[in-house]
């Protein structure tokens, strides 16, 4: 296999693991319905640095410590599940007060960045995805191993804005239709914070079912 090709298969693994709805989707889903575009863009904009994160880990060998370190996974699953647990429940009993975001609107923009890196960082998702998939695609048949690293935590950070971006400034949007409607809103705030709940067990069950 060239490394173009190489390249495109890894392009269509990591979009389908990002398309698919999980914590990060739900999490950038729930900030652009309770605080519109800007929220979620900011919410995006630290899932991306996560996923740059993500990708310097699979590069220097995270993938290798947790193969003879295996004990640290599972933790590290509970922990993450539970933080986007108490996100989830958050967003359940603030909902309510869901409107404009007023003089504080900076402020939590600055918070949904935060949460957003933090929420990417412990999302067990992508550390499955970076053991599993990166050391098939980083090989040194292809030339020197940070180069390769760097196009794919490129491709990594632009996907992740593509979709999540989008889904961002689309619910945004949605989200200023349900403000005329505050039980509506309020109902919207209460869904996306049960799914990142809901996401969170099912996401923590399935991970130690597998260990």
């Amino acid at each position: 296999m060239v490394y173009a090709e190489n390249l495109w298969l890894f392009f269509i693994l990591l979009l389908g693991i990002i398309i698919v709805p999980g914590m990060d989707m739900l999490f950038v889903l729930a900030n652009s319905l309770t605080g519109g575009s800007n929220r979620g863009l900011a919410a995006t904009g630290g899932i991306m640095v996560g996923g740059a994160v993500h990708s310097l880990n699979g590069a220097v060998g995270i993938g290798l410590l947790m193969h003879f370190v295996p004990v640290l996974f599972n933790p590290l699953l509970v922990i993450g599940g539970a933080y986007m647990a108490f996100i989830g429940y958050t967003l359940m009993r603030s909902s309510i007060t869901v409107g404009g975001e007023g003089p504080a609107g900076s402020r939590s923009a600055w918070k949904a960045f935060r949460q957003g890196a933090v929420t990417c960082l412990i999302n067990p998702k992508a550390y499955l995805f970076i053991f599993a998939v990166y050391p098939q695609f980083l090989k040194p048949d292809y030339g020197p191993m940070w180069i390769q690293a760097v196009i794919m935590g490129a491709m990594t950070i632009a996907t992740q804005f593509a979709v999540y971006g989008a889904l961002a400034v689309t619910a945004g949007r949605s989200r200023d239709l349900l403000v005329a409607n505050p039980k509506a809103t309020a109902f919207a705030g209460r869904a996306a914070g049960l799914l990142l709940v809901a996401v969170s067990i099912f996401t923590v069950w399935e991970g130690l079912k597998m260990a």
